[in-house]
C-alpha cells in the first residue's frame, strides 16, 4: 500500500476541539488537508478551525455534534461528503472517562461512556465506510488507549471500551486490507490532555481525598504534549502502520501484559512500590 498523502484529502476528526484531536487538526492543516472537525464543544471547535485556516488547510468546516446522543451519523457523513467531498481519512479520536470503581459507578454513566468511546466509533466507521471504500488508499484510525492493553482497577468502564475498540479495529483491519484500506489502532499513554482531569465523577464523593488524589495522579502522569502524539499518529497513517503504542509507559505496559498476562497488575504494583522507595 502506498504512503498516505494528506494534501487535498478530506480528513474527518472527532474530538477535534482539544487535546490530541486539536493537535491532529493543526498538524494536518500544515499538510494542506481538507478538514472536517467534529466535537460537541462549539467554542473550542471554532477556535481550532480558525487556527487550522491560518496554518493553510485546504478547507476547514466545523460540525458541532454530541456523540453521546446515539445517532447513526449517516446525516453527518452525507453532509461532509456534499460540502467537502468523500472522506479519505477518518480519525475516531473522541473519548471520555469516569472516576470511581465499578461498584460505585452508576449504570447510566457507564452507558454514557460506552456510547462515546465505543458505539460512536462503530457508528462513525459504519457511516463513513462507503466513502472510504470509494477512495483509493483511504485510511481509518481508531483511538484505543494504554488501558486497551493494560486494565487497572478503578478503570473498569474505560478499559472495557478501549479493549473493545482494539478488537473492533483489529478485526476490521483484516476485513479491509484486501480492499486497499489502511487501518491503525492507537494506544496512547500519558498524553497531556483533559480526559482525566475532566473525567465524570460516578458514584464518588467529589470532595473526598481519594478523588483529589486521583486527579493529582492524573496531572502528574499525563506529561507527553498532544502535539507529539499527533506527530506520531500522522506518521503512522503516512506509513500505513497497523498499530501505534505511544509513550514509554504504554510500551512497558504492553510488554508486561505479554510476559505475565495473568499477573501483570501485581507486578506493576510491586514495581511502583519499589520505585517510590527509591525516589
Amino acid at each position: 500500500m502506498q504512503r498516505f498523502a494528506f494534501a487535498g484529502r478530506t480528513c474527518v476528526i472527532t474530538g477535534a476541539a482539544g487535546g490530541i484531536g486539536a493537535a491532529l487538526a493543526l498538524d494536518l492543516a500544515k499538510r494542506r488537508a481538507e478538514l472536517a472537525l467534529v466535537d460537541r464543544d462549539v467554542e473550542g471547535l471554532e477556535r481550532v478551525a480558525g487556527l487550522a485556516r491560518e496554518l493553510g488547510a485546504a478547507g476547514v468546516t466545523a460540525y458541532p455534534v454530541d456523540l453521546s446522543d446515539g445517532g447513526d451519523r449517516l446525516d453527518l457523513a452525507a453532509e461532509i461528503s456534499s460540502r467537502q467531498g468523500p472522506a479519505d481519512l477518518l480519525i475516531n479520536n473522541a473519548g471520555v472517562t469516569l472516576i470511581g470503581t465499578f461498584e460505585e459507578n452508576h449504570t447510566a454513566d457507564i452507558d454514557w461512556l460506552l456510547e462515546i468511546n465505543l458505539h460512536a466509533v462503530i457508528r462513525m466507521t459504519k457511516a463513513f465506510l462507503p466513502q472510504l471504500l470509494s477512495r483509493p488508499g483511504a485510511h481509518l484510525v481508531n483511538m484505543s488507549s494504554l488501558f486497551g492493553l493494560f486494565a487497572p482497577p478503578g478503570q473498569v468502564a474505560y478499559a472495557t471500551s478501549k479493549y473493545a475498540v482494539r478488537g473492533f479495529t483489529e478485526a476490521l483491519r483484516h476485513e479491509l486490507a484486501p480492499r486497499g484500506i489502511g487501518v491503525t489502532v492507537v494506544h496512547p499513554g500519558g498524553v497531556r490532555t483533559n480526559i482525566a482531569t475532566s473525567a465524570r465523577l460516578s458514584g464518588v464523593d467529589p470532595d473526598s481525598e481519594e478523588t483529589a488524589e486521583g486527579r493529582r495522579f492524573a496531572a502528574a502522569a499525563l506529561t507527553l504534549p498532544p502535539e507529539e502524539a499527533a506527530r506520531l499518529i500522522v506518521a503512522a497513517v503516512q506509513n500505513r502502520n497497523p498499530r501505534l503504542v505511544i509513550t514509554r509507559e504504554a510500551k512497558a505496559g504492553d510488554l508486561l501484559t505479554r510476559i505475565a498476562p495473568a499477573r501483570y497488575w501485581a507486578i506493576a504494583q510491586r514495581l511502583g512500590r519499589s520505585r517510590t522507595r527509591v525516589d
